[in-house]
């Protein structure tokens, strides 16, 4: 059986429309799934439209009620009214996703309001919710993601693997001989830089969004400030070293230039440690974008790993152990028929010995 959805409303954003019309209030939904971690922004009217729905599907409305609409006062205007709408919103969705009655929460309405997974593990976009990466492309959604600690380690690791693809494409760049190939790897290296300079600016703002309503320690603030700044300082190199590659033609022979193991070593120095230390060891790529809740998690799910395999192997040793038992009982029973069958060949061969020496006589 799946675990329970992990839903919540931690921030809102205010979004005016680009026809200049009047502005309105986005509530960043964040659902946390088993492998993944993804921010969805409605409107209040979509929650009335999702509200009627529910009530029509089912026969009978959730059972937390929706926060009312005002009709005197906005949620644009009024931060106080925007925090008790959020907070009754957020409510709202955890009757539906928590309890042990399924009825709202299975009807197509919840889940493509939610986008989540239909019975065929599709999303209403036709894409694998796992398989998404959580608000990219849309800035306050972004932003919405990494105000929260969980969709903050899913940003910063998509971050980092755009910088790996970007280093990749420009070392696939310099290697290359043909025009073709150089050409489509600085445009792969270009999109890989623009992707994750995207991810920085929100991914920082975000600290300081969780550090002032203190969903997060100093420490843990600090730590992932390192991360910021080396992923920033490992961009700026990155992108040094892509503008020295696109001024670079190709030569005569149809090769290009290669840079000096000196030079990349400038360009690309080894990446930075936050400073923080497991015990006698530092951290690596697995440790580095977790928080000390994802440490414990982690040394859980190593643990767990290790039990599974212990118990593996027990089984394994258990079967070993039947096998080895079974073979003895199977010697006991035959031990007194090969000692019986010992007799009668010494009967038959003196036998024989007998007849032998009258044969012989004969």
């Amino acid at each position: 059986m799946a675990p329970p959805l992990e839903i919540s409303i931690p921030t809102t954003s205010l979004f005016t429309p680009a026809d200049k019309s009047k502005p309105y209030t986005l509530y960043n939904i964040t659902l946390r799934l088993p492998l993944r971690s993804f921010v969805v922004q409605k409107r209040y009217s979509d929650f009335v439209a999702l509200h009627q729905s529910l009530t029509s599907v089912v026969g009978s409305p959730p059972p937390e009620p929706l926060p009312s609409k005002s009709w005197f006062r906005s949620t644009v205007n009024s931060p106080e009214l925007t925090e008790q709408r959020r907070a009754g919103l957020e409510r709202y969705l955890r009757a539906i996703a928590e309890p042990p009655d399924r009825r709202w929460r299975d009807t197509p309405a919840w889940r493509a309001f939610l986008n989540l997974p239909s019975a065929s593990g599709a999303s209403v976009s036709g894409v694998s919710v796992e398989g998404r990466i959580p608000a990219i492309g849309l800035r306050d959604a972004t932003l919405a993601a990494a105000s929260d600690p969980a969709t903050w380690v899913d940003l910063h690791v998509e971050m980092k693997r755009e910088l790996n693809a970007a280093r990749a494409a420009l070392e696939r760049k310099e290697r290359a001989t043909e025009s073709g190939e150089q050409i489509e790897a600085e445009a792969q290296a270009r999109k890989a830089l623009v992707k994750a300079g995207s991810l920085l600016m929100p991914l920082e703002e975000g600290l300081g969004v969780m550090k002032e309503a203190g969903r997060m320690q100093g420490g843990e603030i600090n730590r992932r400030k390192g991360l910021v700044a080396a992923a920033k300082e490992e961009k700026g190199l990155l992108d040094q070293w892509a503008s020295r590659v696109a001024r670079k033609g190709v030569g005569r022979g149809g090769a290009q230039d290669a840079a000096s193991e000196s030079e990349r070593a400038r360009l690309l120095p080894p990446q930075r440690t936050t400073g923080r230390r497991l015990g006698p060891l530092p951290e690596t790529e697995e440790t580095r974008e977790r928080d000390n809740a994802g440490m414990v998690q982690l040394n859980a799910d190593k643990m767990k790993d290790q039990d599974d395999e212990l118990n593996v192997l027990a089984a394994i040793v258990s079967r070993q152990k039947k096998l080895a038992v079974d073979f003895n009982e199977e010697l006991e029973v035959q031990a007194p028929m090969i000692d019986h069958l010992h007799q009668v060949v010494d009967t038959h061969g003196h036998k024989l010995a007998v007849a032998n020496r009258r044969a012989k006589n004969l």
